[in-house]
């Protein structure tokens, strides 16, 4: 298994940053790679991804040095043995609301003695051979990440007992489907919602596990950046492409001229 640098940079504190990816292109994994990134999350509980592009993905994250992670559908041990088993370097597990949403994943995640991940030959587990069996299943635990996405009120309250429990990579907040459950949906910036956040924030500190944050606008950033937070997500790849291509369009037709025929 590939040296998981991004675990590295969190373990001695500095910034990492990432996007999440949503269209099943490896060129735009590839792009994320050369734009200077640190990880990817590869989205497979929103969308729609054939197991073949998603290791190509993967593949493209390797490439470029980028950590792949990926998203995995909720509730889905089968989804993290066939990420892990392509390549992904970790998992995102979305909604988790108790501690035995977690303990599932990490038993689906990691391999005896840390869980029950199923043992299994080809690209990555050992490399087509190139790696003994028992030397893949050892680094492989070591490197793996898996990071619980935290986006529902039950979570929060839960979030204590959810984050003591050993082997985990850090904690990613999900202010959208948070408002959601707390009755506001989409308004990821009122004030119970932040207070939300924080409390996961602060729980994460308490259980010395990295706080992924999801800053909404720049500003945000360095708000998180002073209160010790040193891992950020920052938005995905096709909102990005999306206002690129909006923007590029209108800073053209600024200069058309009016229908008067002045500038």
């Amino acid at each position: 298994m590939r040296r998981n640098e991004m675990k590295r940079k969190l373990e001695v504190g500095e910034p990492v940053y990432g996007l999440f990816c949503t269209t099943p292109s490896p060129v735009h994994v590839e792009m994320v790679g050369h734009a200077g990134y640190d990880f990817v999350i590869l989205d497979t509980e929103h969308t729609l991804v054939n197991p073949e592009t998603l290791e190509h993905m993967i593949r493209a994250a390797e490439a470029v040095s980028l950590t792949p992670l990926v998203r995995v559908p909720e509730a889905d041990p089968g989804a993290i043995l066939r990420s892990l088993d392509a390549g992904a370097q970790g998992v995102v597990v979305p909604h988790v609301r108790r501690r035995e949403d977690l303990e599932a994943a990490l038993h689906a995640a990691r391999y005896f003695p840390e869980g029950m991940r199923s043992l299994n030959g080809g690209r990555v587990p050992g490399f087509f051979g190139e790696v003994s069996p028992q030397e893949y299943v050892k680094r492989a635990n070591e490197e793996t990440m898996v990071i619980p996405m935290i986006e529902d009120r039950e979570g929060v309250e839960g979030i204590d007992e959810i984050l003591s429990i050993p082997g985990i990579s850090g904690v990613l907040e999900g202010a959208a489907d948070l408002s959601q459950s707390l009755g506001i949906p989409w308004e990821t910036r009122h004030p119970e919602v932040r207070e939300a956040v924080m409390k996961v924030k602060e729980a994460a500190n308490r259980h010395g596990v990295p706080f992924f944050a999801l800053p909404r606008v720049p500003e945000d950033l360095g708000a998180w950046r002073k209160a010790g937070v040193h891992a950020f997500v920052l938005g995905e790849e096709r909102s990005l492409a999306f206002r690129a291509l909006h923007n590029h369009l209108r800073a053209h037709q600024t200069h058309l001229p009016n229908k008067e025929g002045a500038r």
